[in-house]
């Protein structure tokens, strides 16, 4: 999750410009090798609809980076669980409609032998597994900016949620990625 110095996923009018200004090819290298640890991807309604949108055309774009094409055959090619009430169908290859009991879904999720299941955006998402306690790991991007105002990561929480910092790598560009287990 890339989030603001003040806290915020997004600025108030959803706008994620601010973490692609910071956003370098070390970073992008980071990233690949954390959704190869994975072969599961999360997803709320409005991130699944952005990503479908954008990256099954992204291979057979002739502007596309060509060093990013395994990133993107990864994303196409993994399952994708789309937690939606409103949406009706999927078209993005692989990917799952969910509109059920989210506790009980990712229950079912984590008996299944695989990689790691990961979460991309989907603040509206994330919100509800960490109220469920179903996350077992926080990525959390720290960038160097600081909005203001915005969508808040950690909102509506129950409980206090104690984490063990596992590992930091801090970037040139001033970005920190910030990995929690749960627990002290």
């Amino acid at each position: 999750m890339n989030i603001t110095l003040d806290g915020f996923v997004a600025g108030s009018n959803s706008e994620l410009d601010w973490h692609f200004q910071s956003w370098d090819a070390e970073m992008a290298s980071l990233l690949s090798e954390q959704l190869c640890m994975a072969d599961t991807i999360l997803l709320g309604r409005i991130t699944y609809d952005a990503m479908a949108s954008y990256w099954p055309s992204s291979v057979t774009d002739p502007h596309f980076p060509r060093d990013d094409v395994p990133f993107a055959d990864m994303m196409n090619n993994y399952s994708k669980i789309v937690f939606s009430t409103t949406k009706k169908q999927l078209e993005w290859q692989n990917s799952k409609l969910i509109n059920g009991n989210i506790e009980y879904e990712i229950g079912q999720l984590k008996k299944l032998h695989g990689k790691d299941i990961i979460v991309y955006g989907s603040s509206k998402l994330v919100s509800s597994l960490m109220q469920l306690s179903l996350i077992d790991e926080y990525r959390v991007w720290l960038h160097p900016v600081v909005l203001g105002s915005g969508k808040p990561l950690f909102k509506k929480l129950h409980e206090q949620i104690n984490l063990r910092l596992v590992t930091t790598k801090t970037f040139s560009t001033g970005v920190v990625m910030l990995n929690y287990g749960i627990g002290c």
